[in-house]
């Protein structure tokens, strides 16, 4: 969990930067950079959450979001499953999803859903 939460501050801040600056390319690619590791690290938590709970191994990350939605650690499943399709089509070298316009879902939409699911996570920890 505090991996999560290490990554999701970062992710935020670089956030707030690339908001109050320039959105150049480089600013761009950080954003992106933090986001697969916050979004890594929040599979990593709900991996770990159901290991405690002794829930097997998940085959991917798919699997996992879908485990978490029904758990209800996360609230937004389908956000979540797009979240993981977006990684997967990103890649710099290959025609995909374009570098601007995964920066914007993920100030526009993936933020939320990495905070809303910290906030679950650590009611679930606390309860």
């Amino acid at each position: 969990m505090a991996d999560f939460s290490e990554a999701l501050q970062e992710l935020k801040d670089a956030l707030w930067q690339y908001s109050h600056n320039h959105k150049d390319d480089k600013s761009q690619r950080k954003v992106i950079r933090l986001f697969e590791l916050a979004h890594e690290m929040a599979l990593r938590t709900i991996g770990e959450y159901f290991r405690k709970q002794g829930r097997g191994y998940f085959s991917g990350s798919r699997d996992a979001t879908v485990e978490a939605f029904n758990e209800e650690l996360i609230d937004d499943g389908k956000g979540w499953l797009d979240m993981v399709i977006d990684r997967i089509q990103y890649n710099p070298i290959y025609q995909g999803l374009d570098q601007g316009e995964l920066a914007d879902k993920i100030v526009h939409k993936y933020i939320h859903l990495l905070e809303n699911f910290q906030r679950k996570i650590i009611r679930k920890l606390e309860g």
